[in-house]
């Protein structure tokens, strides 16, 4: 193995439940192993000035395992290379900076914990010289070369357990409830949570909807004495023909911010069916709270084996789980690419055969 004096550590792009335990992870590791581990503040941004990082040894970790969120600090506003920024050295190019920092700091590596863009961004400070190994984080499990990422049981949990209670309130007042859950472009979270909490209606990006046939669904229950239906729908939802629903449009490096399709496809039911129809939108909640045990696990897995594959010498690599093992890609295969929820895969198979409608057919 290579001999690895100092190691950086860093989160980005929207948080997950289990951010902390990878921290912790990693920290203890490189300790375990006479390693110093900078802790780099709200993701390379840590990296812009010598006063933005701190020496993080296992006392600092202590009691950080079961908290939701990062000690960091994150960052989750598009490509830092498109524009020059400021420093106490005046205005300096994003990656020169980051580059000259890394060196003055002596670190031989980082642990960069984010999703596709963040991701994608170390790929590019590697092949600038800065050894760097990937961990998987997004609770939208959509990133390629990994079968899980934690934070996603986390947000699959909760959001059954919001779907679990709203079965008594909708069946209580014989309503129609559309729980929106997050999911922009790939649907595991409303796949798996509605099928785990018992839905009668699955709405993801990868299977177009068509309204009339949810309405038609929603009126068969109707006819056999289920006066309440559940209807789970991914943010990223698309009509047949149709386009998502957005609270804004990408602009200057940010990417576009959907939302509001719960709210769309509740007042087009209530229309169709005659039915009392109410939305729930769990939002940032999914982001939130304790990571399961699940999650935990992974989440000091995926830490560990960081260290280990700087230890030896290895970078531009992402974690990865491969069950039952921890393995590793390269990063490359990462970046631009997403990992959907195939529409004729076991668990949509498996979702049909019980009667749920995904609004195809």
């Amino acid at each position: 193995m290579s001999k690895v004096r100092r190691i950086g550590v860093l989160t980005g792009g929207g948080d997950a439940p289990g951010l902390n335990a990878v921290i912790r992870a990693v920290v203890k590791s490189s300790y375990n192993h006479g390693i110093e581990c900078l802790g780099l503040e709200n993701s390379f941004d840590g990296l812009l000035e010598t006063n933005r990082h701190t020496v993080l040894t296992p006392r600092n970790v202590t009691g950080i395992l079961r908290l939701g969120g990062t000690i960091l600090g994150t960052v989750n506003r598009g490509n830092p290379f498109l524009k020059p920024i400021e420093t106490s050295d005046g205005p300096r190019d994003y990656a020169e900076r980051c580059m000259e920092m890394f060196h003055k700091l002596q670190i031989d590596g980082v642990v960069v914990i984010g999703g596709d863009g963040t991701l994608s961004i170390a790929h590019e400070f590697n092949k600038k010289g800065m050894p760097i190994i990937g961990v998987p984080k997004t609770i939208d499990n959509d990133i390629v070369g990994t079968t899980n990422c934690f934070g996603f049981d986390t947000a699959v949990t909760f959001a059954t357990d919001a779907i679990d209670r709203l079965h008594t309130t909708a069946q209580a007042h014989q309503r129609v409830m559309v729980v929106e859950v997050m999911g922009r472009y790939a649907g595991w979270i409303a796949l798996y949570s509605g099928v785990a909490g018992g839905a009668d209606v699955i709405m993801i990006p990868e299977i177009p909807y068509d309204i009339d046939i949810v309405a038609r669904r929603i009126k068969e229950r109707d006819s056999y004495g289920a006066k309440f239906s559940i209807v789970v729908v991914a943010e990223g939802a698309v009509p047949k023909g149709g386009k998502v629903s957005l609270v804004k449009a990408a602009d200057g490096g940010y990417v576009e911010r959907l939302g509001g399709v719960g709210h769309r496809i509740a007042a087009e039911l209530e229309k169709l069916t005659g039915k009392e129809t109410r939305t729930v939108v769990l939002g940032h909640l999914q982001r939130g709270g304790s990571p399961t045990s699940f999650d935990r696990m992974l989440a000091t897995r995926f830490g560990a084996m960081a260290v280990e594959l700087l230890m030896k010498g290895e970078s531009d690599r992402m974690v990865a789980f491969h069950p039952p093992e921890i393995g590793s890609i390269p990063l490359a295969d990462v970046g631009g690419k997403m990992r959907l929820v195939p529409a004729d895969g076991d668990v949509v198979r498996t979702a049909k055969s019980l009667g749920i409608s995904f609004g195809d057919e």
